[in-house]
């Protein structure tokens, strides 16, 4: 996703958000690799616009002491999760500093200010805080020592790029990100109490919104998103269902990834967007 989540930016308040940088160990089917002298590092083929990631402080409010681990044995639970994640890259054949390292976590040091000094990974500019991440986002190395690997243990792992110490800090029930057809929101519509509870974004520019636009919307610009996206979780709860609408659905799944990978619990992307609104459901919406 592009976004989504999957993200390494230090959280909040910069007034001009940072470029929007994947670790590597990141393995998004809709983003591509590029070579770095460290690390590759994906970029997403169509998101142009630079989001910048949300504060630690909702998810965890302090730094777990952490402890070396080899490994875990967690079981999984019966509903999807998403893990909170945070790590540490070094080569593969540096060897003395991941020995060095793992005795540094054992004896009370911090993983994330261990990442600043030593991880050539990009995240290490936050702690190597990587967000949350569900199944299917990571490489297939990563992704099973990260879930398996008990709350708060600091665990190792070996991955084409090389040795990682990575910690799980905190795990949630995944997210649902989903497309809504036109119809069906509709049908919702006609509720006046879904109007009143639900969330309603439509990320077009303004001369768009004036030739044509549905009510209960609120308008954020796709490109002014340095204005509203630092404050997004003040704006709107994050626990609340979303839905997110642009011209023909294709900025809006954007914004929809970059929601959930914000935080947001239940994102719904408007199919077609407000053009097949029109076509599909209600002729006197201006098509343009």
């Amino acid at each position: 996703m592009s976004m989504l989540r999957s993200v390494c930016q230090l959280r909040v308040g910069v007034a001009t958000p940072k470029p929007f940088l994947l670790p590597s160990i990141f393995s998004f089917s809709h983003f591509h690799s590029h070579s770095h002298s460290h690390s590759p590092i994906s970029f997403p083929k169509t998101f142009r616009f630079l989001p910048p990631s949300l504060p630690l402080s909702p998810f965890m409010s302090t730094k777990p002491t952490a402890s070396y681990s080899t490994g875990g044995a967690a079981a999984d639970g019966a509903m999807p999760r998403e893990l909170l994640v945070q790590h540490l890259l070094v080569k593969e054949d540096d060897q003395k500093l991941l020995l060095d390292l793992q005795q540094r976590v054992s004896a009370g040091e911090d993983l994330s200010d261990l990442a600043v000094e030593h991880s050539i990974c990009p995240s290490k500019e936050d702690g190597g805080m990587l967000g949350w991440v569900r199944k299917g986002q990571m490489v297939p190395e990563f992704e099973e020592a990260a879930f398996s690997a008990p709350l708060n243990k600091v665990v190792r792992c070996k991955t084409k790029f090389g040795w990682h110490l990575l910690q799980v800090l905190s795990e949630r029930e995944e997210s649902v990100l989903q497309d809504i057809q036109p119809d069906e929101l509709h049908v919702k519509i006609q509720d006046p109490s879904f109007l009143e509870e639900a969330q309603l974004i439509d990320v077009r520019e303004p001369e768009e919104v004036a030739k044509a636009s549905l009510p209960g919307f609120t308008v954020l610009p796709l490109r002014q998103f340095g204005s509203w996206g630092p404050e997004i979780t003040t704006k709107f709860d994050p626990q609340k269902d979303v839905y997110v609408m642009c011209h023909h659905g294709m900025r809006s799944l954007q914004v929809a990834k970059w929601l959930q990978s914000q935080g947001f619990r239940k994102v719904y992307n408007i199919s077609g967007g407000i053009h097949a609104y029109a076509v599909n459901v209600d002729p006197s919406v201006p098509t343009y």
